[in-house]
């Protein structure tokens, strides 16, 4: 049966005081496991140079920064505002889903409290995250795998024609972990939607910005991948 891509409309928020940047593009290639990441933002207090680095990454995934800045020493006004917002949203009756990234135990009640409305809740911290932040979630990931997690080799990219464009290792690395996040049946195929819909959750990604017409012929033109076409949809597979 082929995976249809979730329709979800995620909201994802951002403690940048208890999270790090390089950590965003496999948060965001989870996330597409509940639908699409259309509500981005980011919180903390911009003066700090501490969010240098997310700082550097918000324009690029269209992250929202939201200024918090420390109203007393030690304490800041993060938390409150990501769980204001994040009853508003609610409050709102469009968001299917949340994203929170922190590894801080004070969201522990803002997420039991989104769970008993029905929502989706992935939670995304450190080893260090208080046992009650995970179980509250309906999924919590420890952001250190991602770390230790194995780097298949990057295939060099072939042409599928003597003129077709070439595609740089960025965007081959981006295909093949939202491959590797999408379902497979027994033969290692995954619905070329699903994939397609992974890749566009960490970037404004799609086939034309690198000189594709479809996704099937990008795929078709990275060494490694093949695609197939059948009755019911796309499918590509990684060779192994």
């Amino acid at each position: 049966m082929q995976e249809r891509p979730p329709t979800g409309n995620v909201a994802l928020l951002i403690d940048a005081d208890n999270a790090s940047a390089k950590h965003i593009d496999p948060v965001l290639t989870v996330l597409a496991e509940i639908g699409t990441v259309n509500i981005r933002r980011i919180y903390g207090n911009w003066r700090k140079p501490g969010l240098d680095g997310w700082a550097n990454v918000a324009l690029s995934y269209a992250l929202e920064p939201q200024q918090q800045f420390d109203i007393t020493k030690q304490k800041n006004a993060t938390d409150m505002k990501m769980a204001i917002d994040a009853m508003d949203l609610l409050a709102g009756g469009r968001v299917t889903g949340f994203g929170i990234m922190s590894s801080d135990s004070d969201f522990m009640p803002l997420v039991t409290r989104l769970r008993q409305d029905g929502l989706v809740v992935f939670g995304f911290g450190e080893a260090k995250t208080p046992e009650g932040f995970r179980q509250a979630c309906n999924r919590f990931i420890d952001v250190g795998t991602f770390e230790t997690a194995p780097k298949k080799p990057v295939p060099q990219v072939k042409a599928s024609t003597p003129a077709a464009p070439s595609v740089d290792e960025e965007v081959v690395r981006l295909l093949i972990d939202a491959y590797e996040a999408s379902q497979r049946d027994a033969k290692g195929y995954a619905s070329l939607s699903a994939v397609g819909q992974r890749a566009a959750n960490r970037s404004s990604f799609d086939s034309r910005n690198y000189g594709f017409a479809r996704l099937s012929d990008l795929f078709e033109a990275v060494p490694g991948f093949e695609v197939d076409r059948r009755d019911g949809g796309a499918f590509v597979r990684r060779k192994r």
